[in-house]
């Protein structure tokens, strides 16, 4: 077997089965990670050679729960082993959770013949009292059945060597799902249709996916024929719209007869550790306090460990060869000077300096998922991100927003669902990130020594009221008040494979690095230019033609075009707007605090802050949202509505404080 292109197997399974384990097991270090073409969905390859020398490519699929097209990741997978036709699907399932592992191998067994079961975490399997019988369930499957447990490495052999048996050996005539005489006669009707319209697929398969509702073909089909036929097919589907259910009840019977003899399950009364721990984890009260501690936790780990790491490469990769260059630039131009400094340097090292941050994050976030609690704290939350039209595993990535936005909008890839990971990415920039928090704590000093915490604690509150109110909204105005449904498994607890845990942060950062890096320094480059043309600095740039032509805004808000230029300046960094003021205003550290109060009142300072606090974000978190959105028009969307609420919002507070006559 094989195509002209060499030996490929694609890696199938569920979310939470250790796939990923697999993977690295077969490939070690030979592997790429990138994006899908055209969608944000990370696309794995790897290499590895078989015991005959043969050299394999293996394609890690996304983790998916079925082939029907209701996430980028159910397609991705589907459309790889319909058009790319693998030579073998090694699809692999949690041996704690059989029968939910083997309703997505039912419908891979509907596309291809060549398939190899991995029963993976054995191990969980046995502490939870589950015997599975690998020879007792391939016979009723009639496919290669492989126990393993990969995070030990146990298993890898055995695998191998059947991928080896299976290629040198004509594919068996394994035991696929069959569905009852109502559905296999609607599927008579309907097949010669799939044949003529969706010629890209197995027409049998195509036909049970139209009766099962599947969004994709639908479309294509309803796009292909002429609109009488288009009319009679979907009437006949109204009419039958309850044969979604009746085909997952003749999978799930199919699934029941594979594993009745090759499962046993523990006795009655027995309480697993899963259960156990999940007595409070999923508690409506104690969860949440658990998961409260557990993201604390979690953000005080990556910035504890990343902060200091990120100063130590400030120092060395930006404030030394800045000093260095600043102390051997007499005779080389200033713009040039200014563009290595603050363009290249400045914009390079945002991109490495964030690099500790993001490890240490994608770390954390990794292992919350692979010891199974993140579906526990997005269970907890559920309740709460509903209202906004969210479900529960939005709440971990804007939690860690108040740390960074960048690794915030990163973590929204554990959102599967496509409406709620858009909308939570549109969402996170108004979560408060400590750049900003350097700014507060500075102004409110100045401005309101005796009460500073009461108004950073005031203004943080009201970044939440606007992340909520804009949640509602968007969801009610923009997606027409749709609801995510939420269902999601709770998987076993079980030990962590730290091997795969750091290469795949690895792997994260080095796609940041590569990608977002790339529209960073460039956006980096360009702000520096509208800040040093045409005069040669700040005063007399593009940046501050830009300030005067919005000072009738800033009238409004009681702030002259300085601030205002030193807010657009907060764009490449939040806490550039400090730098900025003191540039333009004369002044820096003590100076800059006695300037600012004879420039602006406590109540435009104030509208500053609002303003500052609810503006968009830096460059780095614009660059990866460009990069994580697949329509870059939500992010013109997003840039807009942030700004009309920013200054909107400054606005009001300003005339409010007016009218009040309160710090004017």
């Amino acid at each position: 077997m094989g195509n002209k292109n060499g030996v490929v197997i694609a890696l199938a399974g569920q979310p939470n089965v250790g796939k990923s384990t697999v993977f690295n097991d077969l490939t070690g270090l030979d592997q790429h990670v990138g994006n899908w073409p055209g969608k944000t969905v990370e696309q794995k390859t790897g290499h590895f050679k078989l015991p005959n020398g043969i050299d394999v490519e293996v394609v890690d699929l996304p983790g998916t729960y079925s082939l029907t097209a209701n996430s980028p990741e159910e397609e991705i997978a589907r459309n790889f082993i319909i058009r790319e036709k693998p030579d073998i699907v090694v699809t692999v399932v949690n041996a704690a959770a059989l029968e939910r592992g083997l309703y997505l191998v039912g419908e891979i067994l509907h596309l291809t013949s060549s398939v190899i079961l991995v029963l993976n975490m054995m191990d969980v399997a046995r502490d939870e009292r589950i015997n599975v019988e690998p020879e007792v369930l391939a016979a009723a499957l009639r496919i290669p059945v492989v126990p393993m447990v990969a995070r030990k490495g146990e298993g890898k052999d055995a695998l191998m060597e059947e991928i080896q048996k299976a290629l040198e050996e004509a594919p068996s005539r394994p035991c696929k799902p069959t569905m009852p005489p109502e559905i296999e006669s609607l599927l008579d009707q309907v097949e010669p249709y799939a044949k003529k319209y969706l010629t890209d697929y197995p027409s049998r398969w195509a036909a049970l996916k139209i009766l099962e509702g599947d969004p994709a073909l639908l479309r294509e089909l309803k796009a292909s024929m002429p609109p009488g036929e288009w009319r009679e097919m979907n009437e006949m589907l109204i009419s039958h719209e309850d044969l979604s259910l009746k085909i997952a009840g003749a999978r799930y019977e199919w699934v029941d007869r594979m594993v009745r003899a090759a499962l046993v399950r523990p006795k009655r009364g027995q309480m697993s550790i899963t259960r156990q721990i999940d007595k409070y984890a999923t508690h409506p009260i104690l969860g949440l306090v658990i998961l409260l501690a557990v993201m604390g936790l979690i953000f005080w780990v990556t910035y504890t460990l990343g902060a200091p790491l990120q100063d130590l490469l400030n120092h060395y990769i930006v404030e030394i060869p800045t000093d260095w260059i600043s102390a051997h630039s007499s005779g080389i131009p200033g713009w040039l000077v200014s563009l290595v400094v603050d363009g290249i340097i400045g914009g390079a090292g945002l991109v490495i300096t964030f690099a500790p941050i993001l490890f240490v994050f994608f770390f954390s976030m990794g292992l919350l998922e692979d010891v199974g609690y993140m579906a526990r704290g997005a269970f907890a939350m559920d309740r709460f991100m509903h209202r906004m039209g969210l479900h529960g595993k939005s709440f971990m990535p804007l939690f860690l927003g108040f740390g960074c936005n960048v690794p915030a909008v990163m973590g929204t890839r554990i959102i599967e669902s496509r409406r709620a990971r858009l909308l939570t990415l549109l969402l996170v920039p108004l979560v408060p990130c400590s750049a900003r928090m350097v700014v507060l704590s500075f102004m409110t000093t100045v401005f309101f020594s005796n009460i500073a915490p009461l108004v950073t604690w005031g203004l943080v509150v009201l970044n939440l009221i606007v992340l909520g109110v804009s949640g509602v909204l968007m969801n009610k105005f923009v997606f027409k008040g749709e609801r995510t449904a939420f269902i999601m498994e709770l998987p076993l607890y079980h030990t962590p494979d730290w091997k795969a845990l750091t290469v795949r942060a690895w792997q994260r950062l080095w796609l940041f690095v590569k990608n977002a890096g790339t529209l960073i320094v460039s956006a980096a480059i360009l702000i520096w230019f509208l800040s040093y043309f045409p005069g040669g600095g700040i005063e007399r740039s593009y940046l501050s033609v830009i300030g005067k032509f919005l000072a009738p805004i800033g009238r409004l808000m009681g702030l002259d075009w300085k601030m205002l230029v030193a807010l657009l300046a907060s764009f490449v960094a939040k806490e550039n707007s400090i730098a900025t003021m003191g540039v333009l205003l004369g002044g820096s550290g003590e100076n800059l605090a006695k300037l600012l109060p004879h420039i602006i009142s406590p109540a435009g300072a104030l509208a500053f802050l609002v303003t500052q606090m609810l503006f968009i974000p830096c460059v780095a978190t614009v660059a990866t949202m460009y990069r994580e959105l697949e329509n870059k028009l939500w992010l013109v969307f997003d840039i807009v509505f942030l700004t009309i609420v920013a200054f909107g919002a400054g606005i009001g507070v300003y005339q409010l404080a007016l009218l009040l006559g309160i710090g004017v």
